[in-house]
């Protein structure tokens, strides 16, 4: 099993980043590849998932968001795509929280699971997760979005737009409205 991966990034797509090891261009499918840059020096958790047609390699800035990236997969019917996807769209604390705290609204509307998928994710891994902080804020901006007329579609593209440091209601929702869908 690769854990991890360190070398030189060769190249940066929209899904997947290559990363050169040892003269081999080694290709890591990202949930944020963006983050890297071509020519700079890359460390990055990862799982190898087996699949029928070959072997996929997916890398996470952190050990934790890698373990929580392994724990989505535990749920039944979630792949590496759908698990990858789902922190594409919020963040690893956000979504702990959401799962700790059985917020359905978030997990459906925010981050784009569909209900069932959503009530799975909320059973399986409650235990696991634990108890978190999640004061919804995420939540309201979204609404207010689609309220102001964004299609939800667009209410999420203009979440996943809001800088990391940028906390409260008040404060992420003039950054969203500050992306332009």
């Amino acid at each position: 099993m690769i854990r991890q991966i360190r070398g030189k990034v060769f190249s940066v797509g929209l899904v997947s980043a290559v990363i050169e090891v040892a003269g081999f261009g080694i290709e890591v499918r990202m949930s944020t590849p963006q983050t890297l840059q071509v020519g700079s020096e890359a460390n990055l958790a990862t799982h190898l998932a087996l699949k029928q047609d070959g072997l996929e390699l997916y890398g996470f800035p952190d050990v934790a968001d890698r373990d929580f990236f392994e724990l989505v997969l535990s749920v039944s019917g979630v792949g590496p795509k759908t698990a990858l996807s789902v922190l594409r769209r919020a963040s690893r604390e956000a979504l702990e929280g959401a799962i700790g705290k059985r917020d359905l609204t978030y997990l459906t509307k925010v981050v784009g699971l569909g209900k069932k998928g959503a009530e799975k994710m909320v059973v399986e891994l409650t235990d696991k997760v634990g108890p978190r902080s999640h004061d919804n804020a995420d939540g309201e901006v979204f609404d207010t979005l689609v309220a102001l007329g964004y299609t939800e579609r667009e209410a999420r593209k203009a979440l996943q737009s809001i800088p990391d440091g940028i906390t409260g209601k008040d404060a992420r929702l003039k950054a969203a409205l500050s992306h332009h869908p």
